[in-house]
């Protein structure tokens, strides 16, 4: 949703969501036609909740946010609900959870000890069951919640519904083994003739994988998720076809007062009767536990046999939970807790084309930031110029965005009818968006390649040292990473980079939620990187580490002089002044050097991919900070053979922390050859110049002295 939205925009935007809410309604349950998914419709419907509660005066009674459900299909007949057949708000986070207690809190006595009840949230359909003297003999849908669907012989073939409940005597029995007393007085004095219970009706993820194997051997289209197949069913004329379908039923709610005052022992005297209910259900004493019971049914969820979609959290106590009473199409004492949806809805800010290392140009969609499968998301791939002639997007456009089964995030579909007339059709480039190269078409269009073998989007061998440990050292950022990011199209240049968040790492394939958290957290930590990594990072040809330090402490020195700060713009205003005499000043930067710096700092390309790292917030360490003055100081080492107890970058940059200098050739100017196992020909050469020869261990010790 837009920040800052005028009223009316909000007008606009509300009467769009109206129509085409109202639009999906009326096709799934008048028609029996899915055309989008529950979550996508969910998003949907808390846009519009969402506005409504900033501009209440535009709530208007036709408003989906206003009803439960649909017109019921006139070939059932109709059944009048003696108590109405309410819903449930949603919650998606923690926040959201947070607000709605606060608003009940407050509506209740000061002196009310509020617990609650946690339910798993069946992705089903909700059913009324009525018996008289024990025997089932009306079940209904909800309907609008106030005439719903008579469909008895439908959920007489369900078995987890039982025909007749137990006996009074059983049912008492049964209370006193639960130790529910105060209900076994009050069933034993005043049995209701007449019971009320409501539920979900659902289809296992075994069942439904059955039935779309037989469609697909009858060459039938397959179903797409288990709740279309158990409403459909429900709506069978012929109850044969709902008994092959094999449906189960988990009762949640007891409407008859069986002398129940929570509703806990609702669901205890419910089990009592003959129901089915779950045995992870549970009450919850504080808002820490309902933060955790979702967390720990969220980590179920995979391994349930059936589908949820969250978990429902009540006002245990009855009395509480009544005098709180009905806002709306909702009760305010229960709430819908969601999970993560695997599909929402969301605004395209931008289309904009990468360019991956083999020239493709790949086009991405860039988004108003949504929580989809539990990552932020604020990028889609568009894949190639004819998805998006299929996709028919615009930017500004509202869509669906998708990540099923933790894939990319893909744009699924384009919702047209929510356009205001600010939408503008994406047009592909017919030159790169990177070099200026004329592209090329491949297999029939759907290709688009840049051919330019120099065009820096291809660098990828500079991505890899950009990552390396001698430059920025980004920890788990290597080259099968790089390469991921630029084939998606997440990455043009090293910059982007600090752009990315959990949810662009996390549906890479073989990058789970924890591996993608930690190269986040790696990626913001080398935001602080040493001057002298920062330079060498750039990757200026015939710019090794050693110079790169001597260039580093230069400018480091220079704009302590000139009074400038050590940034990354600084460094940009002296690169395109610079001349060979300037670097001439540099020990060890000789002609050939000089030439490949200057030539460098005159790309265009190279200024503003810098002016890229500073947006992105690299902040530059100072040298003279980390460099202490030990025995090392202004000593020239060089390292040969294979060290035990560290790396030969740890061992550089140990040597560069003291004030020395690595160099990879020997010469009379060599002040130590350290040499460690199986050395190679440097260690004959060091005899030769008498070059003093040390141990690693010795060389451990002049670090700590």
């Amino acid at each position: 949703m837009k920040k800052n939205i005028s009223k009316e925009e909000a007008r606009q935007r509300i009467e769009a969501l109206k129509k085409e809410i109202n639009r999906y309604r009326y096709a799934y349950h008048v028609l029996n036609q899915s055309l989008i998914s529950d979550e996508a419709l969910d998003s949907l419907k808390k846009e519009l909740a969402d506005l409504e509660q900033i501009f209440p005066d535009l709530i208007t009674p036709d408003s989906p946010t206003q009803r439960v459900e649909g017109k019921p299909l006139s070939y059932f007949k109709k059944v009048e609900h003696k108590v109405r057949m309410t819903s449930l708000n949603d919650a998606f986070s923690k926040e959201d959870i947070i607000n709605w207690y606060n608003r009940i809190r407050k509506l209740l006595p000061a002196e009310a000890r509020l617990d609650f009840y946690g339910e798993q949230k069946y992705d089903g359909l909700a059913v009324s069951l009525e018996y008289e003297n024990g025997i089932f003999v009306k079940g209904s849908t909800r309907g609008d919640g106030k005439i719903g669907e008579d469909i008895t012989a439908n959920l007489k073939t369900i078995e987890a519904i039982p025909l007749r409940l137990e006996s009074q005597e059983d049912v008492i029995q049964n209370l006193r083994k639960a130790n529910l007393i105060s209900a076994v007085e009050f069933l034993a004095a005043h049995f209701p003739k007449n019971i009320e219970v409501r539920g979900e009706v659902i289809l296992t993820k075994a069942e439904f994988e059955r039935i779309n194997q037989e469609q697909a051997k009858k060459h039938l289209p397959l179903y797409a998720n288990p709740r279309n197949v158990a409403a459909g069913s429900l709506r069978q004329l012929d109850p044969k076809v709902t008994a092959s379908r094999h449906l189960d039923f988990y009762a949640y709610d007891l409407i008859t007062n069986c002398g129940d005052k929570t509703h806990e022992e609702k669901h205890i005297i419910l089990k009592a009767l003959g129901f089915k209910t779950h045995q992870a259900n549970k009450r919850l004493y504080a808002l820490e536990d309902i933060f955790e019971f979702h967390e720990e049914t969220a980590r179920q969820r995979e391994q349930l046999p059936y589908e949820i979609d969250g978990i429902v959290v009540i006002v245990n106590d009855n009395y509480y939970f009544n005098l709180l009473g009905i806002v709306g199409k909702a009760p305010r004492g229960a709430i819908a807790y969601k999970f993560s949806p695997k599909e929402t809805t969301t605004l395209v800010k931008d289309i904009r084309v990468q360019v991956g290392r083999t020239g493709v140009l790949t086009p991405v969609a860039i988004l108003e930031p949504k929580e989809v499968g539990g990552v932020i998301i604020s990028r889609a791939t568009l894949h190639n110029k004819e998805e998006i002639k299929r996709l028919g997007i615009r930017v500004n456009d509202t869509v669906i965005i998708s990540r099923a089964g933790d894939v990319i995030p893909q744009v699924v579909k384009v919702l047209p009818h929510l356009r205001q007339g600010k939408e503008k059709p994406f047009r592909f480039p017919t030159k790169c968006p990177v070099c200026g190269t004329r592209v090329v078409q491949e297999e029939g269009g759907i290709i688009v390649r840049c051919p330019n073998k120099n065009c820096p989007a291809k660098f990828t061998e500079h991505l890899y040292h950009f990552v390396s440990k001698g430059a920025f050292d980004i920890k788990g950022v290597g080259p099968k990473l790089i390469d991921k990011l630029l084939d998606e199209g997440l990455i043009q240049d090293a910059s982007d980079l600090f752009n990315l968040t959990e949810g662009d790492i996390k549906p890479l394939e073989r990058y789970g939620e924890k591996s993608a958290a930690n190269i986040i957290l790696a990626i913001s930590r080398a935001k602080k990187v040493p001057f002298n990594k920062f330079i060498y990072a750039l990757g200026i040809p015939h710019l090794g580490e050693e110079n790169s330090l001597l260039v580093a402490q230069y400018l480091e020195s220079k704009f302590q002089r000139e009074q400038k700060d050590l940034k990354i713009d600084n460094i940009i205003e002296w690169g395109k002044n610079l001349t060979t005499e300037e670097l001439s000043n540099i020990p060890t930067i000789g002609p050939k050097i000089a030439a490949s710096v200057i030539t460098w700092f005159q790309e265009k390309n190279n200024l503003n991919f810098m002016t890229k790292l500073a947006a992105s917030g690299i902040t530059l360490l100072p040298i003279s900070s980390e460099i202490k003055k030990g025995q090392l100081a202004g000593k020239t080492l060089v390292l040969t053979g294979t060290l035990k107890t560290m790396t030969r970058d740890e061992a550089k940059s140990k040597i560069r922390a003291q004030g020395g200098k690595v160099s990879e050739s020997i010469s009379r100017q060599t002040d130590y050859l350290v040499a460690g196992d199986n050395p190679g020909s440097k260690y004959q050469q060091a005899i030769k110049l008498g070059v003093s020869i040390i141990t690693e261990d010795e060389l451990l010790k002049m670090l700590a002295a």
